[in-house]
């Protein structure tokens, strides 16, 4: 599968034609809590699916047609799209990356530093204020 380095995402997130997905719980994605990393928040112009949201009620992936009205109604996919995947530490985006291509999305991109190098470094972060 494709892997982009944080050089990479921060031009993906300018690109019109590129989505970036962070697949990490609602909490981390807005900033109201951090566990594992210094900073709490996520790349500005991402967009939060947890990755739990790709799993049915008994825990198995959900089916083919099931993820690809998730990812649609979602992510409001355009068919042209570039579909860039990170979470906290690029393990659980690989969930994600199962999930996309069990629903017919081939050729996302797995940014493998995923927050926890990007919040480590002098790049823009975000929050969504009042969100608690």
């Amino acid at each position: 599968m494709p892997t982009v380095s944080a050089d990479d995402v921060e031009e993906l997130r300018f690109d019109s034609a590129s989505r970036l997905i962070d697949v990490r719980s609602p909490v981390r994605y807005r900033g109201d809590e951090e566990n594992l990393d210094p900073i709490a928040g996520h790349i500005p112009g991402a967009v939060n699916l947890p990755y739990a949201e790709n799993l049915s009620d008994d825990g198995r992936f959900r089916d083919r047609a099931a993820l690809r009205s998730l990812f649609d109604e979602r992510l409001g996919r355009d068919s042209g799209e570039a579909l860039t995947v990170y979470c906290g530490s690029g393990v659980t985006a690989c969930h994600t990356l199962f999930a996309l291509e069990l629903a017919g999305f081939s050729g996302s991109a797995l940014y493998v530093g995923s927050w926890s190098e990007w919040c480590r470094s002098e790049r823009p972060r975000a929050t969504i204020q009042g969100s608690q």
